[in-house]
């Protein structure tokens, strides 16, 4: 018996010792609600599949707003540009063609062959004279007479269309034919700023000032379209994750400031609140609070009120008790 009442006695001790933090009361700052930082990464992935040639950007590095991240093979695209611009050439020369008409030789052409036909007029109508005072005098036939007058009437008309072929070859194409080359040319035009936004998009550049958080490829492997190749961590990018007890989620209203403090940050800095979880949950067993252990609690969001390269992803904080 005098044994055991020692064993009793330890156990005790041990017990009151264990379970001393539910009658105690609770040391300075142990009322503050523990949490983290968490980290809101950019993720940049490769546009289409392809094998990767370049990625600047090395992890833990810093990158300023548009610098290359990284580089998928453009061989196949930049040929494609060559092609479209082409294309785009084509179809202008074909469109000013329609616009300008014939060229000068082959309207000059034209003018030399009504120069022909008004020089046999000249030749027609005297034979046309001649042939009129001698069938006045009825040393030619009528036949003859009526052969030299249809001749006459033969070069004016020739002379007549060569008039109206030079006056249509200045002319531009019909308007049909006009419309239409146009709307080729845009077509082409799409098509080639199409190419380049497509060699544009393989060379993928940082949308923010950031630090470079991970990266997941090496320069020479192939990548899957939409696959994230690096991940960015801009530094506004993190928000602060606590819990509170439910007899507080009165005062954690967003728009709150409170004030945190974190290992290695220096003095106490300032968030706002931002979001707070509709849903109850059980304590996370990372949070050892003391006060909130074994109890629902609520998540709260907070974004700090300046950026700091100091608050990491998966740093521990504590915030200070709501007013």
């Amino acid at each position: 018996m005098k044994k055991v009442i020692p064993l009793l006695v330890v156990a005790l001790a041990l017990a009151a010792f264990y379970y001393k933090n539910l009658w105690m009361p609770q040391p300075a700052g142990q009322a503050n609600y523990l949490g983290y930082v968490e980290g809101e990464t950019v993720l940049i992935a490769a546009p289409q599949a392809g094998r990767i040639i370049l990625r600047p950007a090395t992890k833990g590095a810093r990158v300023s707003k548009n610098d290359t991240i990284f580089g998928l093979d453009d061989a196949a695209a930049k040929a494609e540009v060559a092609r479209t611009q082409a294309a785009v050439v084509t179809a202008q020369a074909q469109l000013d063609n329609l616009l300008s008409g014939k060229r000068e030789p082959e309207l000059e052409q034209i003018r030399t062959q009504r120069q022909e036909a008004e020089a046999g007029l000249v030749l027609a109508e005297k034979d046309l004279i001649r042939a009129s005072r001698l069938s006045s005098s009825g040393t030619v036939s009528q036949n003859s007479l009526d052969q030299a007058q249809a001749a006459v009437a033969q070069f004016k008309a020739r002379i007549a269309q060569f008039d109206a072929s030079e006056q249509t070859a200045s002319l531009a194409a019909r308007n049909a034919e006009i419309d239409a080359a146009r709307s080729r040319v845009k077509e082409e035009q799409a098509s080639a700023e199409q190419a380049r936004s497509k060699l544009s998009d393989l060379s993928p550049l940082a949308p923010v000032d950031a630090r470079v958080e991970n990266t997941f490829f090496d320069v020479g492997e192939w990548v899957a379209a939409g696959q994230p190749v690096v991940s960015l961590l801009p530094p506004d990018a993190v928000t602060l994750r606590f819990f509170i007890a439910e007899q507080t989620l009165a005062k954690a209203q967003p728009g709150t400031t409170i004030q945190f403090t974190c290992d290695g940050c220096g003095a106490s800095k300032e968030a706002t609140i931002t979001r707070v979880e509709s849903t109850p949950e059980f304590t996370p067993p990372v949070i050892y609070s003391q006060g909130a252990r074994a109890k629902l609690v609520f998540l709260v969001e907070a974004k700090p009120a300046a950026a700091d390269p100091l608050l990491r992803p998966g740093l521990p904080i504590e915030v200070q008790p709501l007013p």
